[in-house]
């Protein structure tokens, strides 16, 4: 590719995210000037990090062999484990990590195929590498932008920038031009005893996560609870159509699977089987484009997917990528625990024992994740594990933007509000407020399902963690 000392051409305005028309000098929305705007840093592209072999899993998935088959003959993996964390999907205890026995060699680990994409989103404390511009947009928790987006002008709404504009069909202030907040920058959504908020955060131009809540029935009548929560990978092309498409695939896949008698942790299994198949899709070619064209998947649509199932007296959660699953007793003296381990470089070298979780954390690889949804991705490895609680409790399934700021169980426990279990949608709402009073740096979405259980005799499933 040639070089050109030329001002490189921009993608989006610093100042709004909004496109520019080519050869423009200023901003056509909010007047910036273009012609100041310094070249562009390198691209971070995916990349293979060296990892030992044993954290590198690429075998595929393999279901436990059980007596009972679901409606399509299939083996249901049965898996009623006494105490958490519970068992993945290849039968192995969920906390067991590998230590590492002999001294690493002079060179270092050997060399490993595993990839890992380096996602953009900003870290706290990291906002002056994350490529966000400051403060995008107006905290939506203050009374003043609130009581703005309530009382809309007459014939329109009132624009969040100046509080005094209409806002023209196009979304833009008629009197200062300001684009204004999309539908997806903020959703809340409740049902039943289920409830998800999503908010764009304080520092990114758009909403790139996203969540499915829904409520089906068991063939036997029983009520099962789906929660689905999905972060775009920034690094990516149109991530916040490949997480709307994975939560939504995945979603319909448990709503259809689930009432004909599917086991609950076989059904996620295939609902993350079939999220990734939505977000491939978004990479194939349009009609008409080159059949062999070698590049077609580079930087494809990519998404990390975490979900969560309550069923009878099961607690079924799945995952791919760095979002999580916490589990929080109604009783706050019991033991809280994280239900998930995270794809991520920061993990592995944990897990191989080559660093511990602060200093892991602390580096700034801890983010670069080796595991999505997309169809760059090297291997889809779907990861499930089953509990059965007997006692009732809260499960917060949640993206990065809010564990960042409540990273450990304990942590979470202490950020969720004491009556979330009566309130889930508050609960959420107070959660998501907690990121942004934490800084805002990334999307921010979370899920909140309450697990009441039938008074049982003594002995807690979740009490040994």
């Amino acid at each position: 590719m040639s070089q050109s000392h030329q001002q490189p051409a921009l993608s989006k305005c610093p100042g709004c995210a909004e496109p520019p028309a080519a050869g423009d000098l200023f901003c056509g929305v909010c007047g910036y000037d273009l012609s100041a705007v310094p070249a562009r840093p390198g691209d971070r592209p995916t990349m293979a990090i060296t990892v030992p072999p044993a954290a590198s899993g690429s075998e595929a998935v393999r279901w436990p062999a059980a007596a009972e088959t679901d409606s399509s003959d299939v083996p249901a993996p049965v898996h009623r484990p006494s105490d958490l964390p519970g068992t993945d999907s290849g039968g192995r205890p969920l906390a067991e990590q590998e230590q590492v026995q002999e001294p690493e060699p002079a060179g270092g680990p050997e060399p490993s195929a595993v990839p890992v994409r380096h996602d953009d989103r900003a870290v706290p404390g990291g906002a002056e590498h994350s490529g966000d511009f400051a403060l995008a947009a107006p905290d939506p928790r203050t009374a003043e932008h609130a009581a703005a987006a309530a009382a809309p002008a007459a014939g329109g709404k009132v624009c969040v920038a100046c509080r005094s504009g209409r806002v023209d069909p196009d979304g833009y202030c008629e009197n200062c031009g300001h684009a204004q907040p999309r539908e997806r920058d903020h959703m809340e959504q409740e049902l039943g005893s289920v409830a998800a908020v999503s908010d764009r955060g304080l520092r990114h131009h758009r909403n790139e996560d996203s969540f499915a809540v829904s409520l089906t029935a068991l063939p036997d009548g029983s009520p099962a609870v789906v929660a689905i929560v999905c972060d775009g990978v920034s690094s990516a092309s149109r991530p916040d159509e490949a997480s709307a498409a994975a939560a939504s695939a995945a979603n319909e896949s448990l709503l259809e699977s689930l009432p004909r008698g599917t086991h609950p942790q076989q059904a996620m299994h295939e609902a993350i089987v079939a999220a990734s198949e939505a977000v491939n899709a978004l990479a194939q070619e349009p009609a008409g484009a080159m059949e062999h064209d070698a590049h077609r998947h580079q930087n494809a649509p990519a998404c990390t997917l975490v979900g969560a199932v309550m069923a009878g007296e099961l607690l079924i959660v799945g995952w791919v990528g760095d979002s999580r699953v916490y589990w929080v007793p109604e009783d706050r003296s019991r033991p809280t625990a994280r239900l998930t381990e995270d794809d991520s470089w920061a993990a592995q070298m944990v897990a191989a024992g080559l660093m511990n979780e602060a200093e892991a954390y602390a580096d700034e690889r801890a983010h670069a994740i080796t595991g999505w949804l997309g169809a760059d991705a090297y291997e889809l490895e779907p990861h499930t594990a089953a509990f059965k609680p007997d006692r009732p409790g809260l499960v917060v399934v949640c993206t990065d933007g809010l564990w960042n700021y409540a990273e450990s169980a304990e942590e979470m426990a202490a950020a969720v509000p004491a009556d979330a279990q009566e309130h889930p949608l508050r609960g959420a709402q107070v959660l998501v407020g907690h990121a942004l009073d934490g800084g805002g740096h990334d999307n921010v979405t979370v899920a909140l399902l309450p697990f009441a259980v039938r008074p049982q005799g003594a002995g807690s499933a979740c009490e040994t963690v």
